[in-house]
Formats: C-alpha cells, structure tokens, sequence
C-alpha cells in the first residue's frame, strides 16, 4: 500500500495545483512570446534603425535567439538545485526574473536616445528572459506530474502546456489590440511598451498563485529517503546533472530529438509568420496577429485533448501522429498564406498548431516519465532546454534567411521537414513510458538505474 506520502492527493487538490501551474506558465510564455512578437514587428526599427528592413529583422530574431541560448545554462542551474531543493522554490524565482527582465524592457531607451547601448541592454534582458524560462518549463510540468496518478498524467500534465498556447493568445491579443486603436506611428513611439509593462501586474498574481501551491509528495519522500540513503552510507550525493549523464544520457537524446520538430515548427508558424505573411503574402500586420489569435485559442483547446489521447493510446503514437502531420503540412500551410486571404491564413496557422499539438500535449508527461525523481528536474530540462539552442532559437532567423536568399517558401517547408524526420527517428526508437509509476519507490534510486529498467522497474 502507498505511503501517504505518495498517495495522490485529493480529486479537489489537483486542480488547484494544476491551475497554479498553468497560470505562472502563461504568465511565463505571455512575457517570451511578447518578445517574439515585438522582435518581428517593431525592434527592428527601434533598435536597428541604420539596417535594410530585412536585414533588421534578422538582428531582430538574433536577439530573440539569444534567450535561447540562456536557456541551457537556465536548465542546468535550476534543474540541480530544483532536484536539490524542490520545485516550487525555483518556480518563484524564475517567475520573478523572467516578469522583472519583461517589466525592464518596457522602460528601455531605443536606438534613437542611446545609440548601440539600446541593443546591447536588450539583449541582456533577453538573456535574463532565456536563463528563467530554462528553468520554468521543467519546474511547472513536475510538480503537476508528481502530483497526479499514472492514469491520467498525460491529461493533467498537459494543461501546464497549455500555458505556451495562452501566452502566445495573451501575447498576440495585446499587441493585436494596440495595432487596432493606436496609429502605426502611435504604436512605434510608445505603444509597444505597454505589453512589457502589463506583466509587472501578472506577474504579483503569478507569484501570489504560485506560493500556495504545495510541493510534491513524490519529491519529498524521494529526498528522505536520499537523506536516509546518504545518512547510512556516510557519502555525498553525486550532483544530479552527473546522474543524469551516466544513468539517463540516452533519455536526453531522445528528449532532445523529440523536441526538434515541434520547436521549430511552433517557431516558424507562429513567430516566422508575422514577417512572412506581411512581406511576402502582402498581408497588413493585423490580419496576421488575428490569425495567430484565432489559432492560438484552438491550440489551447486541443492540447488536454491530444494529452488524454495519449493515456489511452501511449504518448509515442501520439507524438509521432503530430511529428508526420507537421511534416505533411507545410507546403500547403505555405500555398495558403500566398493566397492573401485571411480565411487561408487561419486554416494555415490552425492546423499547424493543432498537429504541433499533438506533439507539446504528451510533452510533459512523457519526458518526466523518462528521468528519476532526484534527476528527473535536471534532466527533463537539459533534453528540453538543449534542444531549443538548435532548434527553436534558429528557427525564426534561418527561415528568414532562407527567404531572404531565396525567395521561396520551399526551402523553409523543406527546413522544418528535416526537423520532422529527426523527431520521427527519435520518437520511433524510444520506449513507450505510459505505464510507469513515478512514485515507485526504489531504494536502489541514483545507484542503478540501469539494472532497474532490465529489471522493468523505475527508480525515483
């Protein structure tokens, strides 16, 4: 019989935890979708105003790469001390950077009063955003995963998820709504601030959510017992970063490889599109932002959906369904847009997100199932986070450096196909982890996972 400790709490308790999590997650993604949002329609008149238009939108999404690449380091650090001291911890503080590096850019000189500083404060913000999401995204999926049952983890785990399709929703409907009612010169001069401001508001609502919610009982019983473990043998506990490379490095690159075609893929229809639709397609930039609104809304309506799916199918046949489906998609997601039609837009963009979907919803779940508990922060978060570097941060800059070199949207579409078919491989070769029970307590957790899984146990 499961200790209380590891019981799942009550049928009214997982809500309110699953409900904390998803609002700090959006607040989260509402403050790193902003950026993107900002970076394809403004920055790069603000702060690369001597630049050819495309050639500044390029130095634009350099920068927007950049959080990207703050992500890893973000991952390695709240990872080791979320495995060390718990998740809800690192939660609140990486809520707090993110909104304070959001709130900051709202305030920032442009390239017109301070010359090159502006850019260079821009990206170092941009860097704080990178380094907190890092550590969000592992932090937010585990303590609901940890809290909830195996039976239904894909669906409960999914909702955090869905705080990237309501952020992106927050995001774009803000700066949709400012495009309507301020004039194009209005909106350049100080409008866009107002976005970046908003978020010192949700942030003191985030945090205030985020500190009542409990950590999780699979978390605690497994540091007592490391406790119990380390008390006995009279050792130091290896770092969970070196645990995770010597017991779990082949969950890492699956991880990694999973998340390939639904990074680049979410980055290109969403982010990418905005500079597309509007340069290419001859769309105005508030047909695009409705579009991405309207998509957006049925993304946040599908993920439960895809990740219910999941717990009664298995997460890979779920995940490699969105993998192919985002593959098939993009020359006509691409034929769509060229019509210049708002309806095509949204068929586009909306079927995109539904099939990226199918990849994010079983995400959460299925990553967490891959990693033990006292590693499991560390390295859902270092397969996750790592893989952003190559996939999601470039994404944005290379599509538009296609287009540039090209003129075509056939190099793109190939570009996030070959993404597809990384994911497909990875996904493919991986086991299916549906059934594990990630309150399984083994004493043997840290020492030997690999004689676990021969066994068919998991170690937390």
């Amino acid at each position: 019989m499961a200790s209380p400790t590891t019981s799942p709490p009550p049928p009214a308790n997982l809500p309110r935890i699953v409900a904390a999590s998803l609002i700090g997650t959006t607040i989260e993604w509402y403050d790193f979708f902003l950026y993107g949002s900002a970076a394809a329609l403004v920055f790069n008149k603000l702060f690369f105003p001597d630049s050819d238009p495309l050639v500044g939108t390029l130095l634009s999404f350099l920068t927007y790469a950049v959080g990207f690449a703050a992500r890893p380091l973000g991952a390695l650090v709240f990872g080791h001390y979320g495995d060390r001291l718990g998740r809800k911890k690192l939660l609140v503080l990486s809520l707090l950077m993110m909104g304070g590096a959001t709130f900051a850019i709202g305030l920032l000189p442009t390239h017109a009063t301070v010359g090159s500083a502006a850019p260079v404060l821009l990206t170092v913000l941009r860097l704080v955003q990178g380094f907190a999401l890092g550590g969000e995204w592992g932090g937010a999926v585990l303590l609901v995963s940890e809290h909830g049952d195996a039976r239904r983890r894909g669906f409960w785990a999914s909702w955090p998820q869905t705080g990237a399709p309501a952020g992106q929703l927050l995001a774009t409907g803000v700066l949709s709504l400012l495009t309507a009612v301020l004039s194009d010169s209005a909106f350049g001069t100080w409008g866009w601030r107002i976005p970046f401001l908003l978020s010192g508001v949700l942030v003191v609502v985030g945090l205030w959510i985020r500190l009542s919610v409990d950590e999780s009982p699979v978390f605690q019983q497994a540091l007592a017992q490391a406790e119990t473990r380390r008390a006995a043998q009279d050792r130091t506990e290896k770092a969970p970063l070196v645990s995770v490379l010597r017991h779990h490095w082949r969950d890492v690159l699956v991880a990694m490889g999973a998340r390939m075609a639904e990074n680049i893929s979410y980055y290109v229809i969403t982010a990418f599109i905005l500079v597309y639709a509007t340069t290419s397609a001859g769309v105005s930039k508030q047909t695009a932002l409705n579009a991405v609104l309207i998509a957006s809304a049925v993304h946040f309506a599908v993920i439960p959906a895809w990740g219910a799916l999941s717990d009664r199918v298995g997460r890979r046949p779920v995940y490699l369904l969105g993998a192919a489906g985002v593959g098939l998609w993009m020359f006509p997601f691409f034929w769509l847009i060229d019509t210049g039609g708002f309806g095509p837009l949204v068929l586009a963009v909306t079927v995109g997100l539904v099939l990226h979907g199918a990849m994010y919803a079983p995400q959460a779940a299925f990553f967490a199932e891959m990693f033990a508990t006292r590693m499991r922060y560390s390295g859902a978060s270092i397969g996750a986070q790592f893989a952003s570097v190559a996939a999601g941060a470039p994404a944005p800059l290379i599509a538009t450096a296609l287009l540039a070199d090209y003129g075509s949207s056939t190099p793109i579409a190939l570009y996030v196909i070959a993404a597809a078919v990384l994911t497909l491989i990875a996904v493919g070769v991986a086991k299916e982890t549906r059934h594990r029970d990630l309150a399984d307590v083994d004493a043997s957790a840290g020492a030997d996972t690999t004689s676990a899984r021969a066994a068919g146990t998991r170690t937390i």
